[in-house]
């Protein structure tokens, strides 16, 4: 890992650059003022994609809608998931209803579905919701 790491915020997408050692201060954005890193899942959408997907630390990203039954039994995992994860992956939902043409350039296909990020690719995805233990799991097995 280097010395410092360049996180886009999660509520205004300001690139912070933060010191690795620091990761664990709760670091604020230079920008906005607010936390960059949540232990909370924050939602994605269209206008925000391009900038969330940079940076160095992974994001995970939970397409859903609010319709899908699967998708809300999968929710408090995916919050559990945020806070066991903060500092080391930052998580997000996608709404597939209100975001349509991100799903659609995303190929999503089934919801839930999970997309892995790494320095702005795509590096894994998962269809379907996982217990917790086998979604860290998962996370581990590409690096997380």
């Amino acid at each position: 890992m280097s010395d410092s790491l360049v996180i886009p915020c999660p509520h205004c997408n300001g690139l912070n650059r933060i010191p690795a050692s620091r990761l664990k201060d709760q670091p604020k954005c230079g920008r906005c003022k607010a936390a960059v890193l949540l232990d909370t899942p924050f939602e994605l959408t269209q206008g925000d994609y391009p900038s969330q997907i940079k940076g160095d630390l992974p994001l995970l990203v939970d397409v859903w809608a609010d319709w899908c039954g699967p998708c809300k039994s999968f929710a408090p995992v995916f919050e559990q998931a945020a806070a066991q994860l903060q500092g080391r992956c930052r998580l997000a939902k996608l709404d597939s209803q209100a975001n349509p043409q991100l799903s659609t350039q995303l190929g999503i296909r089934s919801i839930p579905s999970l997309i892995l990020f790494k320095n702005g690719r795509e590096v894994a995805r998962q269809s379907g919701a996982l217990p917790l233990v086998q979604l860290l799991s998962w996370l581990n097995a590409h690096g997380i």
